[in-house]
Order: structure tokens, then C-alpha cells, then sequence
């Protein structure tokens, strides 16, 4: 199973690789750390919409993509979710 990973900053301008769980415009749900040191975490959209923040055990996160670019990075990755309609 490959699980996507991608880079992101804390406060005091170290950067991470964390693993994604969940990946949606609204919110991404990333994990960081490996086995029973793990922590989950959810990142939302900032106000102007230029980048993603989250807080872990007090220390905020930043994923630096805009909501337009992970969009656009989800439909790359999985272009059948975008014009899947039943009939």
C-alpha cells in the first residue's frame, strides 16, 4: 500500500513528512509520528484560502497549498471520483 505523503511546517519553521489519511477540499486528516507515538490531525483551510492549519498537542502545523491546488492534486490522483454520476 503506498500512502501519500506530503511536507509540512510547524510554528518554529521545522518541516515534517507526514502521512495522509484523508484528503478532501474542506479538511485533510494527516498522522504524524509511527506506531503507538502517532498523533492525528486535522487541517483546515485558512480564510483566504492559501494554505492549511492544524494544531498537535499545542504546536501548529501549516500545509502551504491552497485549496485550489490540493483540488486540483485530488482529481489528478483520482480522476474517476470528479464526473462519476450513477444511472
Amino acid at each position: 500500500m503506498n500512502d501519500e505523503r506530503i511536507k509540512v511546517k510547524t510554528e518554529n519553521g521545522q518541516v515534517l513528512d507526514v502521512v495522509v489519511l484523508t484528503k478532501r477540499p474542506e479538511s485533510i486528516t494527516v498522522v504524524l509520528g509511527e506506531g503507538v507515538h502517532s498523533v492525528k490531525c486535522t487541517l483546515s483551510p485558512t480564510r483566504n484560502a492559501l494554505a492549511y492549519v492544524g494544531s498537535v498537542m499545542g504546536r501548529e502545523i501549516v500545509y502551504e497549498r491552497s485549496r485550489d491546488q490540493v483540488k486540483a492534486d485530488i482529481d489528478r490522483l483520482n480522476p474517476n471520483v470528479k464526473g462519476s454520476s450513477r444511472r
